[in-house]
């Protein structure tokens, strides 16, 4: 095992002009196996073989210390993984970074400061970071997203295309939504303390194509949640749930397609689409799940919600689609599944523990990433069974990503390669 140590220190260039303070690397950018906040299906579903077993030392490939704090889930890029960070500054302020780690050695090749966050910021969560949204790539470039810090766009030598910081809001908790892309524009919601809105820019130069109002009546405007462009008929959607509503919307336009009416706040799961469903979990105070039949057109709350349950739905964890079910697990730690044409609960097993971080789907066996590191593999063919419980002993609520067969695990304070018992 490769082990790398960085401390404050070891990044004085940060406090420095951010173009000349980004450190490139030759790399291969043909390719990326993972480009985006729960892969390249957006769904956490992979179809590789992954580890089962491993402990802080064994079957490690390398483990390297990040500087700052994030809880931005790694994405890859040929053989690059990108993570953002909020690296302490000497005034109390933050340098808000994008990193670039070399999956073959665990080395930091890129480093590229971004925006600075002043030390009078909006306080956070106590579970959130100021470097929670994650990463995206779009075969050219990489965007990068700090919520009412701003977004960026930046070459995958780390060499910054655009900056936009005119889109600042009073946030709640902080920022956590990650962007997604439809056609030439990047998408993602601005719900915050006073204002609920999806934003759309163009993704070459970062300016505003369209903004569209929520305009819905709710006392808690804030929420998380990451946007969802899928086809359905041959019609483009984009569908993006916030507080009590969840809407589809042209993703070049901005114009609403419809909309479904739900009581709830803070929502954070990413919706998926899913036998000819949209399933979407509606936040706080105590979520439900909706499967929703996206066919029709304005306000369709009392006409296309096809089921709903309020069993043990997650408040953070997004879905996974397997087979013709769905499978998910709460905040605390119960597991289950549910037909997803209708709503029959299919199973339900208590795992322990807390979850923040998204489930992954290899073949039936599920990967459940608890706060405290521990990851329980969970075979759901057919009764759920325990394969194995790996135990890291450290604060986990980023979602886990691939590169090849391994597994990249970002804890509090470290980034992990994780590689197949031999």
């Amino acid at each position: 095992m490769h082990a790398r140590t960085f401390s404050k220190k070891s990044f004085p260039a940060l406090h420095f002009p951010l173009l000349a303070t980004a450190l490139i690397c030759a790399m291969n950018t043909v390719c990326a196996d993972w480009p985006a906040f729960r892969g390249p299906t957006r769904d956490g579903v992979v179809n590789q073989k992954l580890p089962t077993s491993w402990t802080q030392t064994e079957n490690i490939v390398w483990r390297t210390e990040l500087p700052g704090e994030g809880w931005s889930s790694p994405i890859l890029v040929g053989k690059e993984a990108f993570i953002t960070v909020a690296v302490p500054m000497a005034d109390g302020g933050l340098d808000l970074c994008l990193i670039g780690v070399d999956t073959d050695t665990g080395s930091v090749n890129i480093i590229t400061p971004l925006f600075k966050q002043p030390a009078n910021a909006p306080k956070i969560h106590k579970k959130n970071s100021h470097a929670s949204p994650t990463p995206l790539y779009d075969g050219t470039n990489l965007y990068v997203h700090f919520g009412h810090q701003g977004t960026a766009c930046v070459s995958p030598q780390g060499l910054i295309q655009w900056k936009n910081d005119s889109l600042a809001y009073p946030p709640v908790h902080g920022n956590g939504g990650s962007p997604t892309i439809a056609g030439e524009l990047l998408v993602f919601s601005r719900d915050g303390g006073d204002i609920a809105e999806v934003t759309a820019l163009n993704k070459k130069s970062g300016e505003v194509v369209w903004q569209t109002k929520r305009e819905v009546e709710v006392a808690r405007q804030f929420s998380f949640c990451t946007p969802l462009v899928t086809e359905i008929n041959g019609v483009q959607q984009l569908i993006l749930p916030g507080s009590n509503v969840v809407q589809s919307l042209n993703p070049q336009t901005g114009e609403e397609i419809w909309r479904l009416q739900y009581d709830g706040y803070s929502v954070i799961p990413r919706p998926i689409f899913h036998q000819g469903l949209v399933f979407v979990c509606t936040g706080y105070n105590r979520p439900s799940l909706l499967a929703i039949a996206p066919t029709g057109s304005g306000d369709v709350t009392d006409t296309h919600l096809v089921w709903s349950s309020k069993v043990s739905i997650p408040h953070t964890p997004s879905l996974l689609p397997y087979q013709d079910k769905i499978a998910l697990v709460s905040d605390r730690g119960v597991a289950s599944s549910f037909v997803a044409k209708t709503g029959e609960q299919v199973w339900k097993k208590r795992i322990g523990g807390n979850f923040s971080a998204s489930p992954l789907l290899s073949g039936s066996l599920m990967y459940l990433l608890s706060e405290t590191g521990d990851c329980t593999i969970l075979d759901i063919a057919g009764e759920p069974e325990i394969v194995e419980t790996n135990e890291l002993g450290e604060r986990c609520l980023a979602s886990l990503a691939v590169v090849g067969d391994d597994l990249l695990l970002r804890s509090d304070k470290a980034l992990y390669r994780i590689r197949p018992a031999k």
